[in-house]
């Protein structure tokens, strides 16, 4: 499965951004899907996940209520509001087909399949 995150890009402190997570070739429907982010110099972190079903979106505490996860049958998105410039990083989505159908995936090593990353910068 080749995943493709977009929707990234530079934007002001209190903005809001949708990056997007989709399969070339294929929809998403039979995987669990979360989002990481890596920024400069730390090491990369959960953001957010979303069950199979759709029925089970997470978001990591540290950005609850302001960042949600959702989904179609084709694509994953992240809206991401209320943006700071600690949420500077590069933003990869991952998925798993061997998820159960409302299982939640919150660690790295879950996922099979990553995409190459889309790049979000806060400017103060």
């Amino acid at each position: 499965v080749q995943l493709q995150a977009s929707g990234g890009g530079l934007v002001q402190a209190g903005a809001s951004l949708r990056l997007t997570c989709a399969a070339s070739g294929r929809t998403l429907v039979d995987y669990a899907v979360g989002w990481f982010r890596q920024a400069p110099g730390k090491e990369r972190e959960f953001v957010a996940a979303i069950s199979r079903s759709g029925r089970r979106p997470y978001t990591t505490n540290s950005m609850k209520g302001r960042f949600t996860i959702s989904r179609d049958r084709n694509t994953v998105y992240l809206q991401m509001t209320g943006l700071k410039p600690e949420d500077t990083a590069a933003y990869y989505c991952a998925a798993d087909g061997g998820a159960g159908w409302d299982e939640v995936l919150t660690k790295e090593p879950s996922y099979a399949y990553w995409g190459q990353g889309t790049q979000v910068t806060v400017s103060s």
